[in-house]
């Protein structure tokens, strides 16, 4: 609907009381907070994650410790990326970059800081879902021209630091 192109729906973004609001939009609440090492532009974090459409529904697009994504095969691997490298949502690393080893937080995401348009599929910015289900779950929201809040809900534990020279973590590679 081009007229409602760069437009919030009429809707005014939600703001939740308990969480901390930061200027790009991002909000998050640490649900337990760390005290190991914080990362840092360059290292290597190591996270698992969950993912709710939160403005359609709450509905899952991956679930850890379950069926992830309402199908058959749970991947218990864990998400790990170089901070700041652009391989993850803005939001995500915006969220990383202040929180501490053993940490969990919650995190909403606007759709301006979320996953890009350009990439529909989810194959150059992540965290993708590990399940055909969990997929187009997101990718339904994503995608829906219609009037659908894009805005997402993760969780968000940072498992690991790994500085360069770490567990052979070399910094760009």
């Amino acid at each position: 609907m081009p007229a409602l192109r760069g437009l919030d729906y009429g809707k005014p973004r939600a703001k939740y009381p308990d969480f901390v609001e930061l200027p790009s939009g991002l909000q998050y609440k640490d649900i337990k907070v760390g005290s190991g090492e914080k990362p840092s532009t360059g290292d290597r974090v190591v996270i698992d994650w969950e993912g709710y459409t939160i403005g359609y529904y709450g509905r899952p697009f991956q679930l850890k410790n379950s069926v992830k994504g309402g199908a058959f095969a749970a991947d218990t691997d864990f998400l790990r990326f170089t901070l700041g490298d652009g391989t993850v949502i803005p939001a995500l690393n915006e969220a990383l970059a202040t929180m501490k080893e053993g940490g969990v937080r919650q995190i909403i995401v606007p759709n301006e800081i979320g996953y890009p348009e350009s990439d529909r599929g989810h194959t150059r910015v992540g965290p993708k879902p590990s399940t055909f289900s969990g997929n187009r779950a997101l990718d339904f929201v994503l995608q829906n021209k219609g009037i659908i809040d894009k805005t997402l809900l993760f969780n968000v534990e940072l498992k690991r630091v790994d500085k360069p020279g770490q567990r052979g973590f070399k910094r760009g590679a």
